[in-house]
């Protein structure tokens, strides 16, 4: 029997959550109000994903690609798509979200610097830095107005709540959740903002050593990605750990700035959702897929049969 992994995360998916524990698992609302349930295909990276600095990227690509199988099951079961997206489909998806986030976040800033003629390299790194925090923000500010969004972001907060509710070893249960913050220290949208910060320190130096003009700039933005994510996730690691701290809270609070963006309080059947994707991700035996009622009652079976049982349905209570 594997032992519970000390930590849990996730991500807010199309009217529902995906939860990564002893499984990956994520759980939709349907039209008709019930939820399905799916384990996917979550292999590790290995050896890649362990050694500091360089695990950054990968841990960040291999986020990407679940991230996007999971928000394709998502639009399917919930309604909004007809069809999953195809392997073809999700490459084509995730290298046009590469090349838009490299060239929109990564290159543009450097242009609109230019025209400033600054010449110190570390106040040109700071000034697009500034300006990359400013399209960042500006983005998620602007995208936060959409309806579709805003419930994605309220399930983004129930995300966090169950997370809290398990690493502070209480039952998953609604009553219990629905206490806790939707800002977590350890959040996706965090990184965001933290590697903006060390994209500062990495072109500052780059720049330092001799990487001027605007070619070697685009060059080196495009080249030094993966450093700039590897060191971003190193310090959210760090931060992580020392959160309980003075200078644990200082560090994490533009993080946790933002995050008051891309979180809302979400609905009582929305933390349900997370709960229920949580508790399956926990359970070491289940394999395929089960719809739900409301209230975590299996009401079909369509997975391996000899791998799959019904949740704790008591710990899966909605009382408030």
């Amino acid at each position: 029997m594997k032992p519970k992994p000390k930590t849990v995360g996730g991500q807010a998916v199309i009217e529902g959550v995906m939860m990564k524990g002893i499984n990956t698992v994520v759980a939709v609302k349907r039209k008709d109000g019930s939820i399905a349930v799916k384990r996917l295909k979550d292999n590790s990276w290995g050896i890649w994903e362990k050694i500091p600095i360089i695990r950054g990227f990968f841990v960040l690509l291999h986020a990407m690609i679940i991230g996007m199988n999971a928000l394709s099951y998502s639009a399917k079961v919930s309604g909004e798509e007809e069809e999953e997206l195809t392997t073809k489909d999700m490459v084509i998806a995730i290298l046009l979200a590469v090349a838009v986030a490299t060239l929109g976040f990564g290159v543009l800033p450097v242009f609109i610097t230019k025209p400033f003629n600054i010449e110190s390299e570390f106040w040109f790194a700071f000034t697009e830095g500034f300006i990359r925090a400013f399209l960042v923000v500006a983005y998620i500010w602007g995208i936060s107005f959409m309806k579709d969004i805003k419930r994605v972001f309220q399930y983004h907060g129930a995300e966090h709540k169950s997370v809290f509710t398990y690493e502070n070893n209480e039952p998953l249960e609604v009553k219990y959740a629905k206490k806790y913050p939707t800002l977590h220290p350890r959040c996706g949208t965090s990184f965001l903002i933290i590697t903006v910060f060390a994209s500062i320190i990495v072109f500052a130096i780059t720049g330092g050593l001799g990487f001027n003009s605007t070619l070697q700039k685009v060059i080196s933005r495009i080249v030094l990605l993966p450093l700039v994510a590897g060191l971003a996730y190193e310090f959210q690691r760090f931060t992580a750990k020392i959160i309980d701290t003075k200078i644990g809270k200082i560090l994490a609070y533009p993080g946790l700035l933002l995050q008051k963006i891309t979180t809302k309080e979400p609905e009582k059947e929305q933390l349900e959702i997370g709960l229920i994707s949580l508790e399956y991700a926990l359970k070491e035996n289940f394999d395929g897929e089960v719809i739900l009622d409301n209230h975590g009652n299996l009401l079909e079976n369509q997975g391996t049969e000899s791998k799959i049982f019904a949740p704790d349905v008591t710990s899966l209570k909605t009382d408030s």
